[in-house]
């Protein structure tokens, strides 16, 4: 059985109570599996990116057994600005949706889940932009001063991997949900000096575990989130704290996903 996101966006927790670590939100229009449940929670995977958590099964919309199957396809129209405000013409109300979320049936600014009818300002939707380095870093900077949320994934409160996923899926590519699991895939870059605009740079902790990961301006400067999304200078050692003028952060490889 399938689930629809129809709020701004719901947390995804690591055990079935609502104390929980949120590990990761789910955007609106995001579809997932239901894997299990147990009591007023449900054990799901995200059709984007396969990432799996409990969520209250009040913040989740069943979809019918015959209903569409790609929901979370990458060619969807989104939302490309940090918050679109959207009303439900059905309802009636006014609601923030995250940057990132996934509308369907979109035409001219009105799309539909199956339920209910949407309108936002045409503006603010599109189809995902093209994959450049540049369109990386520009739709990365739109989110400057975003606060950081461990598992958070939008304008309000976001993480470093999460900020790095939802670029990319801004540009057409979904990538895994953690910095680990992004350091995977991609092409490796040997040297900083090698580096090209929009490149991830991952980082670890003493026991060299991936712990971090940014986007390359330049050679020389990364915008990522740590405490808040900023701009930093980085070299081949990591990055250096505009605070402090320490390392923060300890530089363990480069990787191209363009």
């Amino acid at each position: 059985m399938n689930g629809i996101i129809t709020l701004s966006l719901v947390p995804l927790r690591a055990k079935d109570n609502e104390c929980s670590e949120m590990t990761s939100q789910l955007l609106f229009g995001e579809t997932v599996e239901i894997l299990k449940s147990k009591e007023q929670w449900l054990y799901v995977r995200n059709h984007s990116d396969n990432y799996c958590g409990w969520v209250d099964k009040k913040m989740i919309s069943l979809l019918p057994e015959n209903g569409e199957k790609n929901h979370n396809d990458i060619e969807n129209f989104r939302i490309l600005k940090p918050v679109s405000f959207c009303r439900n013409l059905t309802k009636g109300n006014t609601f923030p949706l995250p940057g990132g979320s996934i509308l369907r049936n979109y035409q001219n600014g009105n799309f539909t889940d199956g339920t209910y009818q949407y309108v936002i300002h045409p503006s603010d939707a599109g189809m995902p932009q093209p994959l450049t380095g540049n369109n990386i870093v520009s739709l990365a900077r739109q989110y400057l001063s975003s606060p950081y949320l461990w598992g958070g994934k939008s304008a309000l409160g976001i993480d470093c991997s999460g900020l790095v996923q939802v670029v990319f899926s801004l540009c057409g590519i979904m990538l895994p949900r953690n910095a680990s699991q992004q350091a995977e895939i991609g092409e490796e870059i040997n040297s900083l000096a090698l580096a090209h605009t929009g490149d991830l740079a991952f980082f670890a902790n003493a026991e060299n575990q991936i712990i971090h990961v940014g986007i390359l301006m330049n050679a020389h400067q990364i915008i990522h989130a740590s405490g808040w999304v900023k701009i930093e200078k980085i070299d081949e050692h990591g990055i250096i704290s505009e605070q402090t003028g320490n390392y923060s952060h300890k530089l363990h490889s480069i990787k191209r996903m363009i």
